[in-house]
């Protein structure tokens, strides 16, 4: 009797078709692993752009009037807080210094 020679692969695992490794591929992109309640967990993936969240991203790149549009009120005063602190001139406290000296300014 000879011995058969032992496979490189296990006994009962086989290998993955193409479509079936495209597949995987996607899952992993779409979902991450994450524990809840001690227990490994397949949810979404949040979002992203350019690698960053959604939220960080329109923050970082959103100017005043789309963020007045779609509602990011939220965003919208901490812009202006930002640029106030930059030292620029709010436009209220530029027109009380044209009221206060009679001129018009143009």
């Amino acid at each position: 009797m000879s011995k058969s020679k032992s496979k490189t692969r296990r006994a009962g695992k086989r290998e993955l078709t193409a479509a079936e490794k495209r597949q995987k591929k996607l899952n992993r992109e779409l979902y991450q692993t994450v524990f809840i309640r001690g227990k490994q967990v397949r949810v979404l993936r949040p979002p992203t752009i350019d690698g960053m969240p959604v939220d960080e991203y329109i923050a970082r790149n959103a100017d005043p009037v789309w963020l007045l549009q779609n509602g990011y009120y939220e965003l919208l005063h901490e812009w202006e807080c930002a640029r106030d602190a930059d030292g620029n001139v709010v436009a209220e406290d530029a027109s009380s210094a044209f009221d206060e000296d009679r001129n018009i300014p143009f």
